[in-house]
This record gives structure tokens, sequence and C-alpha cells, in this order.
């Protein structure tokens, strides 16, 4: 362990240092936080675990500056379609057409190994974040009930070397069976999926590429239901599910793996990269929050496969925390917003979780009659063709927390980024405005909003005008966006504002300046207590 805050107080200390992990140190060393993370591994685990990422996801590797690096070892994910007993598609899930509306492809798969390392070379090159691989934590205490007196973390190298770091918070990456998690009392929650596959990543060549399906597929068949995703480049992954009485272990083996593997590929058509056996479940955290100490990404939960969400999970719920814990400790905000993590990532993932087991019940049925009666519904509900289906609508919104009480549909969702014209190539939103608090209004209808010295103290936030028409006119400092994505927003939530939070979801929506005001003049008590 080295670097220059080893006898102080670091504002986080961080326990994992994988996605979820190194997501939040890049986060927390930009806002300029004095971050400790640690992990019991010294290097990035050399073989794929997660596949899938989405636009939400990428937004956030563009707020750390990483986005272009991973675009290097990702890819648009192809159409999903699900095929029943008898071979017919019954389902189909694709991307929404273009313009995006979060500026980057809705769906991408990806090469794990490369772009965790990216994300952990970026968070060593913040100044102000720490890290300490070979480094695992043994115990954990906190001392009072104040948020300003620290936690006090015991570490324990991999030569021995026994170490103490103190923090103000902590947030507990450390992966399903936590330690982090364990030392201070959480319990998990299980909501009731338990199954066991095998998953399959294979380097396929040229010869054995020829032979596979040009789009990812989900095979709802009764006998062994099983998926196959196209990775990127030569990358394909099957999701093989296990039989009643087959050993987990037998049928990870490589001889045991290509015998599943014969109904598209042989031993000469590519190389096995990763054979692994799984129970996938589905659990998640009874309390996010004890005192001082957070947990994220899979040490707070764990959900099944279906339409790759495990890794995109714990990237929300770190860029949820991180702007709290900023907000908390610069003293703009009392730490009972922090409270507000737990309520909203709860409830996301809970619906979430019910979603993703809907889609596996739905692929796992194992009786055949029962199984006939599906695809019949399913074809039948379609009128006989099957439409296509966005991934992203199964995100449900967030709920609770700091959202606005004023009901409406937009309140807890993503806030469009649009491409806007500025200069000789157009740039996404967030890089011309920040992530922090943003008010964005349609300029053609609304006048720039004059906001109260409350707000300015409190939220600071970015005051932005859009229009979506070239030929508007004034007023001159308003941004002049590509495609139309924020104004077709605005029109479709039958609004002219919203006011955004630093993680890019809609604390909420105004349909005239005096409701917006109305709202912004509510938000800085809500905020401070």
């Amino acid at each position: 362990m080295s670097g220059g805050h080893a006898s102080a107080v670091y504002d986080v200390a961080i326990v994992g240092f994988g996605p979820s992990g190194a997501v939040a140190a890049n986060l927390l060393g930009q806002y300029g936080l004095t971050v400790f993370v640690c992990d019991r591994q010294r290097e990035v685990y050399d073989k794929p675990r997660a596949i899938a990422l989405d636009h939400e996801i990428m937004r956030v590797f563009q707020q750390i500056g990483v986005a272009d690096a991973v675009s290097a070892w990702a890819a648009p994910f192809t159409p999903s379609e699900y095929y029943g007993v008898d071979g017919d598609l019954i389902k189909r899930f694709t991307m929404v057409d273009p313009p995006y509306p979060l500026a980057h492809p809705p769906s991408l798969v990806f090469t794990q190994p490369p772009v965790e390392a990216i994300l952990r070379e970026a968070a060593r090159n913040r100044k102000t974040v720490e890290v300490a691989l070979g480094c695992e934590l043994t115990d954990l205490h906190q001392d009072g009930d104040r948020p300003e007196e620290p936690v006090t973390l015991d570490l324990t190298g991999d030569d021995g070397t026994a170490h103490r770091v103190r923090a103000r918070y902590v947030i507990a990456c450390d992966g399903a069976s936590s330690t982090a998690r364990r030392l201070v009392g959480i319990d998990l929650e299980d909501l009731i999926f338990d199954e066991p596959w095998l998953v399959v990543d294979v380097l396929v060549n040229e010869q054995g590429l020829a032979k596979l399906p040009p789009v990812s597929v989900q095979y709802c068949e009764p006998q062994r239901p099983c998926t196959y995703v196209i990775g990127p480049k030569n990358h394909r992954r099957w999701e093989i599910s296990l039989l009643p009485g087959e050993d987990p272990r037998e049928m990870a083996t490589e001889t045991a793996t290509w015998e599943l593997l014969s109904r598209w590929l042989t031993p000469e058509d590519g190389q096995l990269w990763r054979q692994a056996s799984y129970r996938f479940h589905a659990l998640v955290a009874r309390d996010w929050r004890r005192g001082r100490v957070f947990v994220a990404g899979d040490a707070a939960h764990q959900q099944p496969p279906f339409l790759g969400q495990g890794m995109c999970q714990g990237v929300r719920d770190v860029a949820n925390l991180a702007w709290k814990l900023r907000a908390v400790l610069a003293g703009q905000a009392d730490d009972r917003l922090l409270d507000s993590y737990g309520i909203e990532r709860s409830h996301h993932v809970r619906r979430l979780t019910g979603r993703l087991k809907e889609i596996g019940a739905l692929i796992c049925e194992r009786d055949v009659a029962k199984a006939r009666e599906r695809d019949a519904h399913l074809i039948a509900a379609s009128g006989g063709t099957i439409r296509s289906e966005p991934r992203q609508n199964i995100q449900p919104a967030l709920e609770g927390g700091l959202i606005s009480p004023d009901a409406h549909p937009a309140n807890g969702t993503l806030f469009p980024q649009p491409w806007i014209v500025a200069g000789p190539e157009p740039v996404r939103m967030d890089d011309l405005c920040g992530s922090g608090w943003r008010i964005v209004f349609d300029a053609q209808i609304l006048p720039p909003p004059k906001l109260p010295a409350a707000a300015i103290e409190r939220l600071a936030p970015r005051v932005v005008g859009i229009l979506a028409d070239r030929d508007s006119g004034p007023p001159q400092d308003a941004l002049q966006e590509a495609d139309g994505v924020v104004v077709g927003w605005f029109r479709r939530h039958g609004c002219v504002a919203a006011i955004i939070r630093p993680d890019h979801y809609v604390y909420g929506v105004a349909a005239t300046a005096d409701d917006l005001l109305r709202q912004v003049n509510g938000l800085p008590a809500r905020i401070h207590g």
C-alpha cells in the first residue's frame, strides 16, 4: 500500500476494485474527494463474465472520460430472437432506431477484461485516489453515530502486512460473498429464482462463424433452454441450462462442454475461452446502508442474467451514490440525503429483477404442453407478426427518494442527451454542460428562468436552453440540438422544462415557468433537510 493519504481520514473508502468499485473511484476522484480503494486481487480477471452494457452505462463512462476507450472493445448488440418449442419465432428484442436518446447505442456487447483495465487505469490516474491491490478487508468498525466520525477498516496485504485505514464513508463493492456486507450485518433477501446453468465463451474461427446464427438467439426449448449471444469480433457466448441430475463440475469439463455445443460447433471451429457452471439467483440487500457503510453491485444484489443487466446495475448503484456523497461531504446536503440511495436503488433493482424473472419464466418453461400454450399466446398477441421490442423498455423509473412529489411519468426516468451543433462536429450535451444539476428548457417556448438564491447556493445548477430548429432564431445563448431529441421528449411528456439530477435522472418536469420555479424553490429544503 502506498500513497500520500495513508495516515489521513479519507472521504470515502471503497472495498472492491471490480467494475462497480472502479467506476465509484473514478466518479468520486473526479469530484476531488480523497478516495482509498482496495482489492484482494492484484490483476483484472482475464476471462469475460459480464458481456452487456447499455447507453446509460456508456453515459457514465463518458462522464469519467473513458467512453472512447471502452468503445474500442464494444459493439452494438444484435437483435435477440426467441424461438419456441417447434422453432417458431415468439419474441424479439432489439434497439430503438436512431437518433439514439442518450447519444450512444442503446445496447452493446463488450469484452470485460480490457474494459475493466481501462476503468482501473483511469482511477489510478486521479490525483486524490489511492489504490491498494493484494489487500483484503478483515474487519470494520463504526464508532459513534455522527457522520464526521470515521469508519476504521482493518486490512491484510497478501504479504501478511496489516494496515489500518479510516474513512468518513465506505462503499462495499466486494462481490456476491461481500466481507464488508457480512461485517456490518446486512442480510440478502431471496427473490426466489434458483437455476443451474453453464456459461461458455468461445473464440470462434472463420469456419465456425459461418455455421452460427446472424443474430443472438434464445432457445425456449423445454428439453434444454439455452441462450446464444454474439459478442464483439469473434467472441460468442452460450448460456445453457443444466438438467436435474447433471453434475455442474462435470458439465464444465472441456469434453462435456463441447458435447453441449455440438449443435452449433465442433472443437475445430474455435477455442474455449471460459466455461463455468453457475446457479443464477435473484437476491437483494434488505438494507443498502448500515451507518456510514453502503453496499453496491453484487454485494447488494444478484439477478438472473437475462438481458445482461448484472454489471449495469452495479454501475447504476455507484452513479446514484457518488454525487450524493459529494454533496454531503461538501456541506451542500444533509446526511439524510444518503438514505435516498437505498430507497431508489432497492426499488429499481426489485422491479427490474421481477421483470427479468418473468423473462426467465418464459424461457425456462419445462412442460412441453405449457410451452406450446406460451408460444401460441405470444404469436396470437402479436397478431401473427412478431414485432421488435426495445430492450430499454424493461427499465423501471426511480421512485421515492429524491424525486419530485409531483406525479408525472417522466419523473425518475433518464433525461435524454442530444447531440449539440457546435463547430464543425456535433458534441454530446454532457460534454458541454457537465453532469451537475441542470435545468433544461425549451428555449423556443420558455425564457431563461430566474433562479432563487437558495437554489443557486445549494444546487448551483447549469441552466440550459435547447432549440430544435436551426432557423428558430433567438435566443442566441440557447444550444441547437441536431436531431430534435430533447424537444421531442418535451412534447411527448407535455412539458417545457426538466430539473435533472447529477446522475442524469429527472427530478421533476414543468409545463410552465411558474411550475418550474415552484419545484426549484422546494428542492434545496429537500436536499439540505
